[in-house]
């Protein structure tokens, strides 16, 4: 959402910081202090409180505008200063925020900001399998407008709200616009709707509304005794005949909503945002539906780290990890555990990507915490309502792995889940369950729909359990609506087997398992959503796993970014309609064994292997091909489907490589 009305500076070079050894350094954002303590294993980073300065000069402006100093992401705690009054405090590690600062600008000025990622009782996330980066990581900028304006003031938003739906043939946008410092009877609003060749397609102006005051800095109820301020609320419905709908990753068609505020017919202030027109709705039975349609949702989860990098990661890393995604050919991402970039969100708009959003109030329950899950909610929702992609929020993730205070969870979901209907009627909640947490508990009851996390064939021995539990739980429950929202399996690309088994943490373990959960989901088509747990490895500083500490890796690709694994490709052949083959085992090179097994992935029907220019066989069928190679010393294999090829080149030796193993050690989960 942009303003053209409005002026941006953003603030990401020289600044000095102050970390865990008390010297002060120049640093430039984005930045965080656990790059490289954060992967390494040893659950023993850095959490704690460091200084960000920074000096900047004060912006140009009229006596009719004013100044806000503005943050995307500050993990987890901040307190800023400027000219050394405390302007502001943030408990929310994933959020934008912002402080009007006009009256405190001088000539030149000084900006310190402390930030605390400490362990604590009240500030989600505390317990969970990812790292908590501590930083400055997403941007920071000094934003100019008009002293009247679209409401900068709450909960982060940009001052309008955006619904949709479709009645017959025609495309209703309801628009909901706040402004801040302007007098209703000299002001007017204007809302108009663009096509995305950018032609005018409906226009309207908005009608003020009168309303109570709510209380801008957290409260949860409106508040009588807070002053007006001038903030003054307006709707608008806008009507497209026939309109062209956002239909998911085929037709991810968006409008732009301008929303101007004008005075004697000269314009204050506009702001912007893209907006898809769109249905949404779950059955028990059928599973998803967008626009009308049975629209299965298979897709990824994603965090947002990266290898050396953590959190304090660039738009293009951002736009490479939606390349990937798309490459595999999911339609669907949860976006795990928090509140991602918005640069992100409109990636999925832009993509049709559809959403899970969530915040972090997770692993378990604090008391303290309370007002901290509403808080970090409010802001997901406010400041996330416009866009189409997101179709549910999630109240939490695997709450009941601490079974302490269970009365007290109990009774925060349930006054949550409410908060979440009334902000927001039109989308459903839902709630990451834990393996463990039985279908009976209440906690499974409270969401509109629900989904659990279990790695039945991974931390559980027994493939088939997966069958199980969806019979079991469709049976029981036939009303409910149930989905995946974590499955897994560990695979390093440097380990190896012949004969892949649980917890060996082999490329071809994970594979396979990958493999029976895709034939698995096909016998179940009332699941609402899958999510492959993880689209790429990542950091989880308390592991020490796989041969590599620190970090998760179910990933279908590296933590770097660099190496698709071979159950990439798998998925690749059953979701993407972009004609490839895979030759897999590119990696597991030295084999010991007479006759290899050799799997080929494409969305192919028809697939041949040859071996040093011989054919092995030609195999027809789908997604998985598995032939059985009599191995020679040296063996340059070939597959071929169509014009579409793949080669790898393998040996056979007399021993086994004990490189593909993993060695022999202390093993940690994070839990």
């Amino acid at each position: 959402m942009r303003g053209n009305m409005r002026r941006t500076e953003k603030l990401m070079r020289d600044w000095m910081f102050t970390g865990p050894s008390g010297k002060r350094r120049p640093i430039d954002l984005p930045h965080t202090w656990n790059a490289v303590d954060g992967q390494d294993g040893g659950n023993d980073y850095y959490r704690g409180t460091c200084i960000y300065e920074k000096n900047f000069s004060k912006p140009m402006y009229g006596e009719d505008e004013c100044v806000y100093l503005q943050f995307h992401g500050v993990n987890a705690s901040a307190k800023v200063f400027v000219n050394g009054k405390e302007i502001c405090t943030h408990d929310n590690g994933y959020s934008t925020f912002r402080a009007d600062i006009t009256d405190i600008l001088a000539e030149k000025n000084a900006l310190r900001v402390e930030v605390d990622n400490s362990a604590n009782d009240r500030v989600y996330p505390q317990k969970a399998d990812f790292t908590f980066y501590g930083g400055i990581y997403r941007d920071v900028e000094i934003l100019t407008v008009n002293r009247s304006h679209f409401d900068l003031d709450y909960y982060g938003s940009y001052g309008i709200k955006v619904d949709t739906k479709v009645e017959e043939a025609t495309g209703k946008i309801f628009v909901t616009a706040c402004t801040s410092g302007a007098d209703r009877a000299l002001v007017q609003t204007l809302f108009r709707l663009l096509n995305a060749k950018g032609v005018v397609v409906a226009e309207k102006e908005g009608i003020w509304q009168e309303r109570k005051h709510a209380q801008h800095t957290g409260a949860e109820e409106e508040n009588p005794d807070v002053p007006p301020a001038k903030k003054e609320r307006y709707q608008a419905v806008l009507e497209v005949p026939e309109p062209h709908l956002w239909n998911g990753v085929k037709d991810p068609y968006l409008y732009t909503l301008q929303a101007f505020l004008k005075k004697d017919g000269e314009v204050l202030d506009t702001v912007e945002c893209k907006c898809g027109i769109r249905t949404i709705s779950v059955q028990p039975d059928k599973g998803f539906f967008l626009n009308g349609k049975s629209y299965p949702l298979r897709g990824v989860s994603r965090h947002q780290d990266w290898k050396g990098i953590g959190n304090a990661i660039s738009c293009e890393q951002m736009e490479q990890d939606m390349e990937l995604i798309r490459e595999v050919g999911a339609n669907t991402i949860r976006l795990a555990h928090y509140q991602h970039s918005q640069y992100f969100y409109d990636l999925c708009d832009k993509y049709g990507m559809v959403v899970w959003a969530e915040i972090p109030y997770i692993s378990a329950h604090m008391p303290a915490g309370r007002e901290n899950t509403f808080f970090q909610m409010k802001e997901l929702i406010v400041q996330n309502y416009n866009h189409p992609c997101i179709v549910t929020w999630g109240l939490s993730n695997e709450i009941t792995i601490s079974g302490k205070h269970r009365k007290d969870m109990l009774d925060n979901h349930r006054k949550l889940q409410a908060f979440v209907k009334k902000e927001d009627p039109g989308r459903p909640t839902t709630l990451a369950c834990y393996a463990m947490c039985s279908p009976f508990h209440p906690v499974t009851k409270i969401s509109d729909i629900v989904a659990w996390n279990l790695y039945l064939g991974w931390y559980v021995p027994g493939l088939f359990l997966n069958d199980l539990f969806f019979k079991f739980y469709h049976l029981k429950y036939p009303k409910r609506c149930l989905g995946y929202s974590e499955y897994g399996a560990e695979g390093m690309p440097n380990l190896h087997s012949a004969h892949p088994r649980r917890g060996d943490h082999t490329e071809e373990y994970q594979a396979k398992y990958h493999e029976y959960m895709l034939e698995c989901f096909q016998r179940y088509p009332f699941l609402w959503a899958t999510y492959v747990w993880n689209m790429f490895d990542f950091a989880a500083d308390a592991r020490n796993q796989g041969g590599e500490p620190g970090m998760n890796h179910k990933g279908l690709v590296t933590f770097d970014r660099r190496i698709k694994k071979d159950s990439f490709y798998i998925y690749k052949a059953w979701w993407s309609e972009e004609p490839f083959v895979h030759l897999s085992g590119k990696r597991y090179v030295y084999r010991r064994e007479k006759r290899s097994k050799v799997t080929v992935y494409s969305n192919q029907k028809e697939v041949s292997l040859y071996n040093n220019g011989k054919l092995v066989g030609t195999k027809r069928g789908e997604h998985a091909f598995h032939f059985r190679v009599p191995l020679e010393t040296e063996n340059h294999l070939e597959v071929r489907a169509g014009e579409l090829k793949d080669t790898a080149v393998i040996y056979r030796t007399r021993e086994a490589r004990p490189e593909y193993k993993v060695k022999k050690g202390k093993s940690q989960n994070w839990v």
